[in-house]
């Protein structure tokens, strides 16, 4: 069958930028989000359980009006992803984050007023039958109002980050947006936007990856006194907020927004790198395959195999199919139903934004997955990742939706789940012993990439917030950060580094999400756990995924961990199974390029 590589955004808002119809939702909701305010300047500190009606009826209008806004920001996301010269997507980005900003004040208000009940009182209210479905996220919202400032402050907080904090976010990506390298591939002089560059840094000749690993770290050289601008003004304002709350630890926001404790990320990260030795091993035997002492950072994502083995779209998404189709049936009928129904935007084409993503449309009960899409196996693999973000959403979409708010860290569970069953089934299913290495190659480097560039983003970032403590960190600093953290994570197995990461990377300078990297790795050993449940139990362990995946936003990490799993994720006992099952594909590469 064909699929189009070319999303459908009219079936939300016909006429993209200029649709009429976003242009009336927009306005309806700013009318609503207003009514809200309104209604909670009256709205006085529940006193007895007969005021659980009044909570249950604004609870209901707050989750109505985060839809309409998350249908907005969801169909804005994929105008600017799709063109990143449309001026006038970027000026709606603005006005979504100014409703956003309003409708998070007068929501601050709510959580504040609920956090002043006396206890008595609120033990009522969560077991009232109206509001005892919610009870766990009311009770995350009093311990985390109890947590800031004054309901009058926390909003001046929320109006001043519109232009004091997320257009710091925005400018960064219009920048990014209007950056281009030249490059010969082939032969042939192309100018190449940044996503485009990025994806030629696996290319199979060493000498294009070169020169497009340099051409980009000049690019962003050029521009690093802009980014570092933008960095230390996003931190500065998180720092400062963090100040006036009290809060000393920079990690206590990621944290909670992660519903996990210290105890877990400590044990994660201590488990990783105790095992770093095998990796290093395979970082080892790929440099001496491509003939270095040690690997450049441009030969990270490259194959040491001539892999030609590209897949086209159809074919790739009849591949995700079919090994869908071995572990959850309707896991398989969602995906066909995104192909068919042009939920996602593949094409090869400049202009585009860099990266991927899955951004949901709640009203319409859609996703729409972003990518380009070139044909490698490491693309169906994120295409599958992407398609198992989309899946979450899916079987989340009876569920209230307050209680479908996940975190990140499980929301990267059901993609790199999804994600995985494809890059098994891609070594298992090879037509050569070299095709075989050259994929066992690409799964290796995932856990590379988790265990090594996740951790040395991580790295980078804590000291970096530490640092900007005591003022404005210089790019030359920046750039020397980055490169310590790269050293340090990849257990100094890399001849050089790329010192502009902290600029190149979107994940830096993200404003929705803080600490934009642990949670990879989380959800990436989270989900391996997951996957070894499935292989034992195969299509039989469908339902009891989709169980898991819908209680997601209802409870803590590790509460998740021992209803589902069995399991005490604060142990490092428990990271490790998920390590050593890498630590088998490593053997097996080992043994194979002997």
């Amino acid at each position: 069958m064909s699929y189009s590589q070319v999303w459908d955004l009219d079936v939300f808002f016909e006429g993209g930028s200029d649709s009429p119809q976003l242009r009336t939702h927009l306005d309806e909701t700013k009318i609503k989000v207003d009514q809200f305010a309104g209604k909670l300047r009256t709205f006085e500190t529940p006193a007895t359980q007969s005021a659980a009606g009044s909570v249950a009826q604004l609870l209901e209008e707050g989750s109505s009006i985060q839809l309409q806004i998350g249908q907005a920001s969801g169909f804005i996301s994929c105008l600017e992803a799709q063109d990143m010269n449309d001026t006038k997507a970027n000026t709606l980005r603005s006005e979504v984050t100014q409703i956003v900003a309003t409708f998070r004040s007068a929501f601050n208000s709510l959580e504040q007023k609920l956090a002043n009940t006396e206890q008595t009182v609120w033990d009522q209210l969560i077991q009232d039958e109206q509001l005892s479905d919610f009870r766990f996220v009311l009770e995350e919202w009093r311990a985390k109002a109890k947590d800031q400032l004054s309901e009058e402050e926390e909003s001046l907080i929320s109006a001043l980050s519109v232009d004091g904090y997320h257009a710091w976010g925005q400018m960064y990506n219009t920048i990014v947006g209007q950056m281009t390298i030249r490059v010969t591939v082939d032969g042939e002089e192309k100018e190449l936007s940044v996503g485009q560059a990025n994806n030629l840094l696996s290319h199979e000749d060493s000498s294009v990856r070169k020169e497009v690993y340099e051409k980009l770290e000049e690019a962003w050289k050029s521009k690093e006194a802009l980014f570092a601008r933008t960095l230390n003004h996003l931190a500065g304002f998180r720092l400062n907020v963090y100040q006036k709350r009290g809060w000393e630890n920079v990690l206590k926001e990621p944290l909670d927004y992660n519903r996990m404790q210290q105890e877990t990320l400590d044990a994660m990260w201590g488990a990783i790198t105790k095992h770093k030795a095998t990796f290093v091993k395979f970082l080892e035997r790929k440099a001496q395959l491509m003939g270095k002492e040690q690997l450049d950072w441009y030969d990270l994502n490259a194959s040491t195999q001539d892999n030609n083995q590209k897949l086209s779209y159809d074919e790739g998404a009849d591949f995700i199919l079919k090994h869908f189709q071995t572990f959850s049936p309707k896991m398989a009928d969602f995906a066909k139903m995104a192909f068919e129904d042009r939920w996602i935007e593949a094409e090869d084409r400049s202009g585009k934004r860099p990266g991927g993503f899955c951004t949901g449309l709640p009203l319409s009960n859609q996703s729409r997955i972003f990518m380009t899409y070139s044909g490698s196996m490491s693309n169906v693999a994120t295409l599958a990742h992407e398609l198992g973000h989309a899946y979450h959403s899916y079987v989340l979409r009876d569920v209230h939706p307050l209680n479908r708010r996940y975190a990140m860290n499980v929301a990267e569970t059901a993609s790199t789940f999804a994600e995985m069953i494809v890059a098994d089934a891609s070594v298992k299913e090879a037509q050569s012993e070299e095709n075989k290495i050259a994929l066992l190659e690409d799964k290796i480097q995932r856990s590379v990439a988790f265990f090594m560039n996740i951790h040395s983003r991580f790295l980078f970032e804590t000291r970096f917030y530490e640092e900007r403590k005591n003022g404005f960190v210089t790019a030359d600093r920046l750039n020397a950060l980055t490169d310590e953290a790269q050293r340090e994570a990849y257990v100094d197995t890399i001849a050089t580094t790329s010192p502009s990461y902290w600029s190149n990377k979107l994940h830096f300078h993200i404003t929705g999400v803080p600490f934009y990297n642990f949670p990879y790795t989380f959800g990436y050993l989270f989900s391996l756990a997951i996957y070894a449940k499935a292989l034992e139990e195969g299509t039989d362990y469908e339902d009891q995924y989709i169980a898991l995946l819908q209680d997601t936003a209802r409870m803590t990490t590790e509460d998740l961990a021992k209803k589902h799993l069995d399991a005490d994720i604060t142990k490092e006992s428990f990271w490790e199974k998920g390590i050593e099952l890498c630590e088998r594909d490593v053997e097996e590469y080992l043994r194979m390029t002997e």
